[in-house]
């Protein structure tokens, strides 16, 4: 029996999941974050060892292969033997915005990278660190993880790679990229799934793997979410209802579209479009909690349309499908009854959700036939009859909703992305 290891490494925590050739999960581990994290480094290496630990030893030694996912565009800069020379940037930093100026003169025209959360973005406000020149090389969260395990340096994936720059059509780094002149080592980029190297024989050695358990480039948290979602033809989508709201919709054409915050990544000979807004479940605990939401959820009619026209934030600026840093919540008015607040604020996400569809194929991508769903907001029934009328597609949860399952498929072959 040989068994595959998936690993997520997430925003709130660090989840792992073991699975058979047949697919079934026989082993799930977990390791949350703390509030109060701040030397995030230590933070990830001590959930990796976590996770593993965790795992049963009879499982432990017959585990085959071994993939990572991380967080999009959270990077470090390590010195030549891996060590990071200062604290990683993460997901949802934006400092890189003071790099677009110099982004878009040299960038095609609503080019991915043309955000400020962007892998390169952050990379060239790094540039400008103290600690900038002892760094010898870029590593993305999940391709640091895989070094922590294989030992080689310099290695990545085309889904995390995206947006550093890299060409997922042509497989390659684009020609304008060069005109940066950065001064240190990009990774090498490998589809994911690819065998990057054996479990070192340190770690094989503390945790009891077999010598010969492969490690193989991996992906990223939200790619992986879909992997495991069931979703697999063109026209099948993934919605994510967890603190925030994420669209993938599997599509034979590429979209990408920075002006709306839509961008494309490849799944073998198929395409991931989609994007992400700042509405979702984040919104909703502002106001109640999880009691309330599903007491509440029962007295509304989802039927009967809110007359209240919110849009749902928590604060200034969405990304998709209007990417405008300005956008100002709309929560107003309040009425008198919660249920009546919650449906408005229910409503105003099925209308995002159905207006970021639209216009992913009103951009190219295939039309949309079949909605998976996702995160915390997968269960609330009365949330899914809104959306069904406003979608018009069937919508069901996903058949896994972890992440790490998807990265045990990556792991175990069952995906073929090359």
């Amino acid at each position: 029996m040989t068994l595959s290891l998936g690993i997520d490494f997430g925003t709130s925590g660090a989840r792992g999941v073991v699975i058979d050739e047949e697919g079934r999960i026989l082993s799930q581990m977990r390791h949350c974050w703390h509030v109060e994290t701040v030397d995030w480094v230590t933070c990830w290496q001590q959930a990796l060892w976590s996770l593993l630990g965790q795992i049963p030893g009879v499982f432990r030694k017959e585990i085959g292969a071994i993939a990572i996912n991380g967080t999009s565009s959270t990077i470090l800069l390590t010195d030549e033997t891996g060590k990071p020379v200062d604290a990683p940037l993460l997901y949802n930093d934006s400092r890189g915005a003071m790099a677009l100026e110099r982004l878009t003169a040299i960038a095609p025209p609503n080019h991915t990278v043309l955000s400020a959360t962007s892998s390169l973005a952050k990379l060239l406000w790094m540039q400008e660190l103290p600690t900038f020149t002892k760094a010898r090389y870029l590593l993305h969260q999940a391709d640091w993880l895989g070094f922590l395990l294989h030992g080689k340096l310099g290695i990545s994936d085309y889904h995390n790679a995206l947006k550093l720059g890299y060409d997922v059509e042509k497989l390659q780094y684009p020609a304008w990229l060069q005109q940066l002149q950065i001064p240190l080592n990009l990774p090498q980029v490998f589809p994911p799934g690819i065998p990057i190297g054996e479990l070192l024989p340190q770690i094989v050695a503390d945790f009891g793997f077999k010598a010969d358990c492969l490690v193989v480039a991996g992906t990223t948290d939200s790619i992986a979410a879909f992997l495991a979602s069931g979703a697999k033809f063109p026209g099948e989508a993934v919605t994510s209802l967890g603190s925030t709201l994420v669209l993938k919709l599997l599509s034979r054409h590429r979209v990408e579209d920075a002006r709306y915050g839509i961008y494309s990544h490849r799944l073998g000979d198929l395409w991931l479009t989609g994007g992400a807004s700042n509405t979702g479940g984040a919104v909703l605990k502002k106001f109640f909690s999880d009691v309330d939401l599903v007491r509440l959820s029962a007295e509304i009619d989802p039927t009967q349309a809110s007359m209240l026209d919110y849009y749902p934030l928590l604060q200034p600026g969405d990304r998709f499908p209007v990417n405008d840093p300005h956008l100002l919540p709309k929560l107003e008015p309040r009425p008198n009854q919660n249920q009546e607040f919650l449906h408005g604020l229910l409503e105003g996400m099925a209308r995002i959700e159905t207006r970021g569809y639209e216009l992913l194929q009103n951009l190219g991508a295939d039309s949309l036939t079949h909605i998976y769903t996702s995160g915390g907001g997968a269960v609330n029934s009365t949330w899914t009859a809104i959306r069904q009328r406003y979608l018009k597609v069937p919508i069901v949860s996903s058949i896994n909703t972890e992440a790490a399952y998807g990265t045990a498929l990556l792991a175990m072959g069952r995906i073929n992305l090359e």
